[in-house]
Order: C-alpha cells, then sequence, then structure tokens
C-alpha cells in the first residue's frame, strides 16, 4: 500500500522524482496497462484514481495511479473525506497511489492529517536564493549523482550562476559530465566558467547594480537575462527574495539587534555573508528599501496580467535605479 504526496512548485524536481518512482514501480512491458495518470480537472477525479487503486495490475509489476495537482489537501468535501478514510487503508500492496500538488498542504484539514497518517510526504520547492550552504549542499549532491567532480571554487561558482534553478542545475552538470569524459580530475571553477550559462549570477549582478543606482548597467543585464530565456517572473522573485532580505537585516540593524540574532533570523548561516551584507547597507537608508517592494510588487503583479515583459523590467529597473541612485 504505497501512497505518496509529493508537493511543491519546483516542477522540473517534482517530475524527476515522478520518473524515479515509475521506473521503480513500473514493468516497462506492461507500462500502457498499470499506469494512470489522472487529471484533477473532472468531478471525480478522487474517485477515478481510488477505484483504480483498488484495481489488480496485469502481468507483471505493479500498478502506479497518479492523481495530479489534486486540491485534496487545500480542500476536500465530507463525502471525499469519507472515501478517503475507507478507501487508503484497503488499497492493495500491489498498487502505488502518487498524489501530486503544486500548494502546500494545509495542515488544519483532515483529509490532510488524513494523509500525513498513511502517505509520505515530500516538499519539492526551491531553495531560497540566499540559503547559499543549502544550494552548495545541492549542487554537490546532484554532482555525485551525475558523476561529476568539483573542488569547492568550481561549487560556490555554479551556486552563483545557477541559484536555486533546479532543471538548469542539472543541465549544467550533465555538460560537464560530457566535457570531462573518462577523467577522475575535480573541476574548479576556472574550468567551468565558460562552459556555464549564469543567468542566476546575472540576476545577483542587476541587485548590485540596482542598488548602487546603476541604471545602464542594470539595463544591459536584464537584456542579457531576456535573451538567456530567463523567466521574467524568476528575475523578479529573485530581486523580491534579495532586497526583502536587506531589508529584514536593516530593521533589526535599526533595531539594535546583534549580529547572532540577524544571522539567525535571516537565516544566514554564513558569517561572513552578513558582515558583507550590512557593510553594502551601510550606504543604502531604511526608507530606500522599504519603497523598493512596492515597485516589486507592482512590477510582479503587471507581469501576471500579461503585460510586455521587456518593457514593464525596464520600467520598473529604471525606477528603482533612480529610487537607490538618490541620496537619504
Amino acid at each position: 500500500m504505497p501512497i505518496y504526496l509529493y508537493w511543491g512548485d519546483d516542477r522540473y524536481a517534482l517530475s524527476k522524482a515522478v520518473k524515479t518512482l515509475q521506473q521503480k514501480t513500473l514493468d516497462p512491458a506492461w507500462e500502457s496497462f498499470n499506469f494512470d495518470k489522472i487529471s484533477s480537472e473532472p468531478s471525480d477525479a478522487v474517485m477515478q484514481a481510488l477505484n483504480q487503486a483498488m484495481t489488480p495490475p496485469f502481468g507483471t509489476g505493479n500498478r502506479l495511479v497518479w492523481l495530479v495537482d489534486t486540491t485534496l489537501t487545500q480542500r476536500c468535501s465530507e463525502e471525499l473525506l469519507r472515501e478517503l478514510e475507507r478507501t487508503l487503508p484497503s488499497i492493495p500492496e500491489t498498487t502505488t497511489l502518487l498524489l501530486t500538488s503544486a500548494g502546500k498542504p494545509d495542515g488544519r484539514l483532515k483529509s490532510t492529517k488524513l494523509l500525513q497518517k498513511h502517505a509520505q510526504i515530500q516538499e519539492f520547492s526551491p531553495i531560497p536564493p540566499w540559503k547559499t550552504d543549502l544550494l552548495a549542499r545541492q549542487v554537490q549532491q546532484v554532482a555525485q549523482e551525475i558523476g561529476v567532480k568539483l573542488t569547492t571554487s568550481a561549487v560556490e561558482y555554479l551556486v552563483e550562476a545557477v541559484g536555486n534553478n533546479t532543471q538548469q542545475l542539472h543541465s549544467e552538470l550533465e555538460k560537464l559530465r560530457v566535457f570531462t569524459g573518462e577523467s577522475s580530475q575535480a573541476l574548479n571553477a576556472d574550468a567551468i566558467a565558460p562552459l556555464i550559462t549564469a543567468t542566476a549570477q546575472n540576476s545577483l549582478k542587476l541587485v548590485a547594480a540596482i542598488r548602487q543606482g546603476k541604471t545602464a548597467q542594470a539595463l544591459e543585464l536584464v537584456a542579457d537575462l531576456v535573451r538567456q530565456n530567463e523567466p521574467a517572473l524568476k528575475i523578479v522573485s529573485t530581486l523580491v527574495g534579495q532586497f526583502r532580505l536587506r531589508l529584514w537585516i536593516k530593521l533589526m540593524q535599526e533595531s539594535g539587534e546583534d549580529e547572532s540574532a540577524i544571522a539567525k533570523a535571516a537565516e544566514l548561516n554564513n558569517p561572513r555573508q552578513l558582515y558583507f551584507l550590512q557593510k553594502e547597507l551601510s550606504g543604502i537608508s531604511l526608507g530606500q528599501l522599504q519603497r523598493s517592494l512596492p515597485i516589486l510588487l507592482d512590477l510582479e503583479f503587471s507581469l501576471k496580467r500579461s503585460a510586455d515583459e521587456t518593457l514593464i523590467l525596464q520600467t520598473k529597473v529604471i525606477e528603482l535605479c533612480e529610487l537607490f541612485r538618490r541620496p537619504e
């Protein structure tokens, strides 16, 4: 009776986990008979999934039933809850039931508590871009899986270049695996730099250009990111995360908090990172940081309303640069 709930908005990492589960569960010769992928759009989708889960597999291997983008952990009727309570404990050992959802499960719901009891739950959310220690650990883990040896400098370079984009990380490491061939030598930052598309690094450079009020440089970086097909909403996500982090640190600084409390609240495990952020913030006022977030939120809102991506990015970046260029 293996039951899994995968949730989170890192679609690439989640899809890889689903693929791994498929390979572990299904016999390729009988996959077309024993794999059911059910959309959550039909009103009876959950009932379809539960009925299929109770059906014995054909031939060899097990059955895999995948209920895609379910909202069971966000809302669940009493009728569906009763059906889940009746069916989940009875699902045969030959069936694997997989539920996936982008949204975080609501722990207050009875359906979520029921799944916590019966299912293995795994989160697939991007690591926040400022948690560089976790990003480094992710780079090391994926490099080991793919079979690429990296020095510490190469790991740090990939963290800066790729950030929390797991799909790009896998793609870049596969490229490096082909580049190294049979060599067992660890690659350093100088060796990999010409091969890596540094979208996250350009996003962080964009943060620095805005903070320094360098409009021309910021617009050039926006153009680079657009040419690299970096999604506009991902650029905004990086900007929001970075400026929110700086606002939080500045607020705590001005409230007289000590460095250990600031580092803990900002989730910075590297003391050097806090030192450099504090040094950077010495030339920025609290008011500037506070006014930056409404501009970024307006940018995000405009993009979600299907505004011209390049035009609105350029307009808001100019506005942000003007904000930080004027001393207070």
